[in-house]
């Protein structure tokens, strides 16, 4: 085993833990926020309103982040991130209309942003680029382990105490058992050394102090602008594939109920595709290291961007049920290849000298694909039919495959041989 995976090993529980406990309560949380709103007084539309407000929280919140992590590190965003969203976990608690619903909401959302920013870039500047998917495909999975399992801890607590605050206070408890974790626990950032080869690319002559090079800042705003071909091109695919699985969540539980199927089969289908999503989160990881980037993101635009296509034509058929599982299945299993892709991608082309200011943008444009994508199904079924919206979503995912079949040679480093990662 190299130094840098042992290093990792030793250490991991550490660098994933934190995200674990953050994706699980807010996992148990997200499924009630439309709920709770309900029980305010808010309609349906309102309702789906609010719990927009997470997503628009972290596109907001991308780019200050990025901001915040280069100038204070890593693990201080992280324990900011995490008191504060303790602070909107207890104003969900005890809101009592719908705008302080909403406004704790964004602000969750805001600081799932800087959190999930910070140890993407802590990822991107101590992980050898030969093993750099793995890693970060754990990462994903992480965050997805999470979130597959938080929706059953809701339902017990639930069952148990009869009131939605009860996962609201159990998200409270995940919140602070991070931050206790991450303020008490090893710190990675100074145990796991940066790559010699990141120094030796961009030393200033200064002594070196906190998580990310302490040299002459770009701004947020200048690396963006320094960065526009690659985030214009290559993250333009990037948020095409994002936008696909955006609409894997959106399209299958209103596909179902088109169909004229019970919430229980349809909870079904959809629990089964996420099953085997989750499933596959390493295999993504062991692929990308071994053969390259371009052979888990083509197989996995293929199959989400043709599954979407193929689903179009299934809708009025007599076995339209039968299909629909099926290509949920194959759905689940495209989404499940694409683990932690969009932060490989994201760690191979950002700067070294600069890559939490470059992270933010790269998320705000991956973030936004899959915002973007439920509003676009939407018009796309007012505008025509439900079959119409999943074919343009097909369409969506293969160009997104050229996209990526076009850019990922252009920019992404290729990775060194596994025997030299002690070297890398």
């Amino acid at each position: 085993m190299s130094s840098a995976s042992a290093v990792l090993k030793k250490f991991g529980p550490m660098v994933y833990l934190p995200t674990v406990m953050f994706s699980l309560g807010e996992g148990a949380v997200i499924p009630l926020i439309p709920v709770v709103a309900s029980r305010m007084g808010a309609d349906i539309a309102l309702a789906a309103l609010i719990s927009s407000a997470l997503v628009v929280g972290q596109l907001c919140g991308n780019l200050p982040a990025g901001w915040a992590v280069s100038r204070i590190g890593e693990r201080f965003t992280m324990v900011i991130a995490g008191i504060v969203a303790i602070a909107a976990g207890v104003a969900m608690v005890f809101a009592g209309s719908p705008g302080v619903l909403a406004a704790s909401v964004f602000v969750l959302g805001f600081c799932a942003a800087a959190f999930g920013l910070a140890r993407h870039a802590f990822m991107t500047t101590r992980v050898p680029l030969v093993f750099r998917a793995r890693a970060l495909s754990l990462l994903g999975g992480s965050f997805r382990l999470g979130v597959f399992i938080g929706p059953f801890v809701a339902a017990g607590l639930l069952q148990l105490f009869g009131s939605e605050s009860a996962a609201f206070w159990f998200f409270l408890a995940c919140l602070v058992v991070m931050v206790l974790l991450v303020l008490f626990g090893p710190d990675p950032e100074k145990t796991v050394p940066v790559p010699a080869a990141v120094w030796q690319a961009e030393d200033s002559g200064e002594a070196v102090s906190g998580s990310i090079p302490t040299i002459e800042r770009a701004g947020v705003l200048r690396t963006m602008w320094l960065q526009r071909a690659v985030l214009g091109r290559l993250g333009i695919a990037a948020a095409s594939l994002s936008a696909v699985r955006s609409a894997r969540q959106v399209l299958l539980p209103l596909w179902g109920i088109s169909l004229g199927l019970d919430a229980s089969t349809i909870a079904l289908v959809v629990g089964v595709s996420g099953a085997i999503d989750f499933a596959l989160f390493y295999a993504s990881g062991q692929v990308m290291d071994r053969f390259g980037r371009l052979w888990a993101a083509m197989p996995a635009m293929v199959l989400m961007g043709g599954g979407f296509l193929a689903l179009s034509f299934t809708h009025d058929g007599s076995s339209a049920v039968l299909w629909f599982g099926m290509l949920a299945a194959v759905l689940g299993v495209g989404n499940g290849l694409s683990s932690g892709i969009l932060l490989t991608l994201g760690a191979d082309v950002a700067p070294k000298s600069e890559p939490a200011a470059f992270l933010g943008s790269w998320r705000t444009l991956t973030d936004a694909g899959g915002a973007i994508a439920p509003l676009l199904i939407s018009g796309v079924v007012a505008a025509a039919s439900l079959p119409v919206a999943a074919a343009v979503m097909g369409v969506v995912g293969v160009a997104g495959a050229a996209g990526f079949l076009r850019w990922i040679p252009m920019f992404v480093p290729i990775a060194k041989k596994p025997g030299d990662d002690a070297r890398g």
